[in-house]
């Protein structure tokens, strides 16, 4: 997604104007686009002109629009974003108050006003346009003397890191070749550790001719445990190890190409996603006073600091009323704060369906809090919210019973 204007106020009102370059783009903006917004564009219009002697005639012309969003629709398989409104800007062409569908595809660049932008939106767009924040594999290749750390796309490959030494050859007696190897390792290793976030990476592949990649992974485990480097300690399972046959960038390609890597790499981009929700029903099952679902429930808990993780699917930002979709950003952002870890589900994947069908949202704790449905029992907090994705607040007993929830695998 490109950024190509950006105009916001202090209270968060003001318009992006975008280009979306890649088809996940779409997504992106049907996720960014509600009703209630403002979306001006390139689009053509049938225009009908009567003659001084009476008769008619229509062409297409092609103008600028401005519409007050009322209805998105989302073609996944054409990659159109549909939508539907009222023209709000006096145009030569159509009258203020002209219903008008905007069709917007790749390349085209469009602005979104709205009155106010949240966290969400501004996040779901620096993902969208940084390449660095949606790559979810990593590849380094190597050979002595030379190493590629590179981030990798759905669509590109961005080279992070450079690293190309001398190695001078084996010489009986000599310790020179040993030495700069550990000194090209050591650089390496620093950069696969500044270079990539495994917040965001799923999988590292790691390519090399030879027994290279082998050597170079035990010093990796070896000096991340003396140097305490949790971040390689604690992800040191996301690395494969495959051929390659250079330490040049387009070695990554041959990584790729490789079905046993195709198989890991299946569906990357959820892998978080479904290990989280495998992990909701889990608890759910082995102690349901630490797995809740439902806002009421979630949110009390994030006001006492007990989520751990919320799962949350994308489609409750795209609530039409404002004050709902407040809400949700709202408790996004207070569990980010406390320290939790934020898994947004696509409602298009099938992890997004299965909380959806728990309303949406929901949260694994860091501790049990069964004062919250005694609460409920009580009569203290009511079980049902004003209803919609969402509303729903059970758990226990009452939770699953007559669905058919299956765990992710």
């Amino acid at each position: 997604m490109k950024v190509v204007a950006k105009h916001l106020e202090k209270d968060g009102a003001g318009y992006i104007k975008l280009q979306a370059e890649e088809t996940e783009d779409m997504w992106h903006a049907y996720n960014l686009i509600a009703v209630g917004d403002r979306v001006r564009t390139t689009t053509v219009r049938k225009v009908v002109s009567e003659s001084s002697t009476g008769s008619t005639s229509s062409k297409r012309v092609r103008l600028n629009l401005t519409i007050g969003v009322e209805r998105t629709d989302f073609d996944s398989e054409g990659c159109v974003l549909r939508l539907s409104g009222k023209n709000v800007e006096e145009n030569a062409h159509v009258k203020i108050g002209a219903y008008h569908t905007l069709d917007l595809e790749l390349n085209q660049t469009f602005s979104v006003e709205k009155a106010h932008w949240d966290a969400m939106h501004l996040d779901r767009i620096d993902a969208a346009s940084d390449p660095v924040r949606c790559a979810d594999v990593a590849a380094v290749v190597m050979t002595a003397g030379l190493a590629h750390v590179c981030l990798v796309t759905a669509h590109m490959t961005v080279t992070r890191a450079r690293v190309e030494m001398n190695i001078p050859r084996k010489r009986a007696g000599s310790s020179d070749h040993a030495k700069a190897i550990r000194r090209f390792y050591e650089a390496v290793y620093r950069a696969v550790l500044d270079k990539i976030d495994f917040a965001v990476v799923r999988c590292v592949l790691l390519g090399s001719p030879g027994f290279v990649k082998d050597d170079f992974f035990a010093y990796l485990c070896e000096e991340a445990v003396r140097r305490e480097d949790r971040p390689l300690i604690e992800n040191k399972a996301k690395f494969v190890l495959c051929h390659a046959t250079s330490g040049h960038k387009h070695a990554v390609e041959e990584l790729l190409s490789q079905p046993a890597v195709l198989a890991r790499l299946a569906d990357t981009k959820a892998a978080a996603e479904v290990r989280a929700l495998a992990e909701f029903f889990a608890m759910l099952k082995a102690d349901p006073d630490r797995a809740f679902y439902g806002y009421a429930h979630v949110a009390r808990a994030c006001a006492d600091s007990a989520v751990d993780a919320l799962l949350v699917t994308d489609g409750l930002f795209r609530a039409r009323e404002l004050a709902t979709r407040r809400k949700y950003v709202a408790l996004v952002e207070d569990a980010k704060e406390k320290g939790a870890r934020v898994f947004v589900f696509s409602s298009m994947h099938v992890t997004g369906e299965q909380l959806g069908q728990l309303g949406g949202i929901a949260a694994v704790l860091r501790f049990p809090m069964p004062d919250i449905e005694e609460e409920d029992h009580g009569g203290g907090e009511s079980s049902e919210e004003e209803g919609g994705e969402g509303g729903a607040s059970r758990k226990r007993g009452g939770m699953l019973r007559g669905w058919h929830i299956e765990s992710p695998r």
